[in-house]
């Protein structure tokens, strides 16, 4: 396959010929070895500065088109461009051997050897999606002089236990793509299903925010797998980066899939089933204002605004933020055995919802944060594959009357029983359009032998028929659930192949080192309790209605007392005058609106369900949030 496909591009390069221009070249490593590298230069062009792109996946098929936007207008590009096959791979395997220098390393050779070329100015920047923005923090890290700053793209450095095993299960699809990419990390994974010490050792030894020296402008996407490793990395950029740096970094977040196959790729307007046109093409654009500023010395204006420009999905439209995740007020919508999800607790004493879990006939994926080349990626309706099956309990909201915005980590707090003594739960988030799709937005999973935590000693096995607690942590996104929408979850036991299929059994997860086999599975009958005393409930990060500085609502002055309450509550207002009251439910839906005057104002609780509400006080210039919780 691997000969087809290099076949394949040489016979189409060789086509395109006349249309790009390149020079092949090596590059000398300082082992002796030597690095395969096609060098792109604008017509009559002499000297300037240079981007850098290192790759594992073959750089003769940048020979068809080059990446930021340019296509085939090689001409006024501006910048020459280098693309060097990593040690080991493609042009450069016969480089490899026990003991070779790292590629960080040889980017450092890389970057110094273009430095020292005519054609060049010295001012030298790397970019590259993926596995190509892994290796730009590595080259970062060898400080080379004249490396002046890095993009990458869906990509982070780090390597932890929870990017292999989220919520204690393997991987399965993003495991097979890794392999086939020729990556051999399968079976070290799997020789370590537990967070133990080589776990630590490689999220330390893949952790240096510290060693970044030089600006970096991350690029992220909603539906990647990487982005809730990406954000993390960047706000320890911002605040453990060398000094002459910190202020520099950028972070770009849209609402993009991790891309690699298929038509979705971060940039491009269609993701999954979903369309963004506002979003074409906007990381091109704020790359090239990077680099100009960086490489050029060009005020393009990439500084004007606070460090993270992210998108802010199904309102599509754009925002800036200092820092991630924005403030946020934590609401929480509870299940019940209707399948309603509100801000009511259950009445219900014994209420609960049940379904069979079959591992030989798991509910499957359908989008997401994917990555292996037969799966599609992004959001996706969930409906008919996923929702019509008899393995999948379903909670929907009330049609929205006013938007919701959630910014961040939402979480799924469910009390649970089964049949078995381990078993999976997962869950996915939807927005639910008005002509009825349900849309994927967020997943996630928790495997009950680690509701503890993931060391070897946390392993815990469940007793059948008892009742126990799963807290299903989802990934970061920003999404406004609008008007006339609702939220949906959808809970089931599988979510396949994106995670490994648990059989129920308590025994070896992966024998013989096989992410991806059934030995003796049995069939779980597994219990989701939506009773008064044992409720399962959403905690949602929403982002207060009509507010513009959410952060406000941590360090709120107002007073409110008694909180918890029952019959009533005071609001003690530090505004002067007359002010306005909101209270939204945990939908962002107005309870109460009204002018007030006094200082001290009381509020009667007759009309309100029990729950957690947002208060916002607000007049001319000012306006303070509080919470308060309504109790029996």
């Amino acid at each position: 396959m691997r000969l087809l496909l290099t076949c394949l591009v040489l016979v189409i390069a060789t086509s395109l010929a006349a249309q790009l221009n390149w020079l092949e070249t090596n590059i000398p490593m300082s082992d002796g070895q030597s690095l395969k590298a096609d060098i792109y230069l604008p017509e009559n062009w002499t000297t300037g500065p240079t981007i850098l792109i290192q790759t594992p996946y073959n750089k003769n098929l940048y020979r068809l088109n080059l990446p930021l936007g340019i296509g085939q207008a090689q001409a006024t590009m501006g910048y020459s461009i280098v693309i060097v096959d990593w040690r080991g791979f493609w042009g450069s395997e016969d480089a490899a051997y026990t003991g070779a220098p790292g590629i960080g390393e040889d980017g450092y050779d890389v970057v110094e050897w273009i430095a020292n070329q005519p054609w060049s100015d010295g001012n030298i920047g790397t970019w590259g999606p993926s596995a190509l923005g892994r290796v730009q923090y590595l080259t970062a890290k060898e400080n080379p002089p004249h490396l002046k700053c890095i993009v990458p793209v869906v990509a982070a450095p780090t390597y932890t236990y929870n990017e292999y095993y989220p919520g204690g299960c393997y991987r399965v699809e993003y495991m097979d793509q890794i392999t086939a990419l020729g990556f051999g990390t399968g079976a070290l994974v799997l020789a370590n299903p537990y967070l133990n010490a080589v776990w630590n050792f490689t999220a330390n030894e893949n952790f240096y925010p510290d060693e970044i020296n030089v600006p970096t402008f991350m690029i992220a996407g909603w539906y990647d797998h990487n982005i809730d490793f990406m954000i993390p990395f960047f706000e320890a950029l911002q605040n453990l980066s060398p000094l002459p740096v910190r202020d520099k970094h950028k972070l770009l977040i849209g609402p993009w899939v991790h891309g690699g196959h298929g038509f979705a790729n971060p940039g491009s307007a269609n993701q999954g089933q979903l369309s963004y046109p506002n979003a074409a093409n906007i990381n091109h654009e704020e790359a090239w204002k990077f680099f100009d500023y960086h490489l050029k010395g060009i005020d393009t204006g990439i500084y004007n605004q606070p460090a993270i420009q992210y998108y802010k999905m199904g309102e599509n439209t754009w925002h800036y933020a200092a820092e991630w995740p924005v403030q946020t007020t934590p609401y929480y919508l509870y299940l019940h055995e209707n399948g309603e999800l509100n801000s009511q607790i259950p009445t219900s004493s014994n209420a609960s919802l049940s379904y069979d879990y079959n591992p030989e006939d798991p509910s499957p994926t359908i989008g997401g944060p994917t990555l292996r080349t037969d799966l599609n990626q992004g959001p996706f309706d969930q409906r008919f594959e996923v929702e019509n099956r008899d393995d999948a309990l379903i909670f929907t909201t009330e049609e929205l009357t006013e938007p919701i915005t959630l910014a961040g980590k939402a979480k799924l707090h469910l009390k649970i029983s089964s049949s078995v003594i381990d078993t999976d739960f997962a869950v996915r988030i939807c927005d639910v359009y008005p002509d009825g799709r349900s849309m994927l937005v967020v997943d996630g999973i928790q495997r009950m032998r680690f509701r503890n935590g993931y060391t070897a000693a946390d392993e815990a096995f469940m007793t059948p028929g008892q009742l126990y607690e799963c807290t299903i942590e989802l990934p970061y996104t920003t999404i406004t659930f609008q008007e006339g929408h609702h939220l949906r979850i959808v809970v089931t036991s599988s979510n396949y192949p994106r995670f490994n299929r648990n059989m129920n059994t308590g025994g070896a997860m992966y024998p013989a080192l096989n992410g991806d086999v059934l030995v003796n599975p049995q069939i779980a009958h597994n219990t989701v309790h939506v009773s008064s005393l044992h409720a399962s409930y959403l905690e949602l990060p929403v982002v207060a209605s009509g507010t513009t500085e959410v952060a406000d609502a941590f360090s709120s002055p107002v007073q409110v007392y008694p909180n918890p309450a029952k019959d009533y509550f005071i609001i003690d207002n530090p505004l002067d005058g007359a002010y306005q009251l909101d209270i939204k439910d945990c939908l962002g839906k107005n309870v109460l609106k009204q002018n007030v005057n006094d200082p001290l104002q009381r509020i009667e609780t007759g009309s309100f369900a029990k729950g957690i509400y947002l208060g916002i006080i607000s007049n001319a210039t000012h306006y303070h949030t509080f919470k308060i919780v309504i109790s029996d």
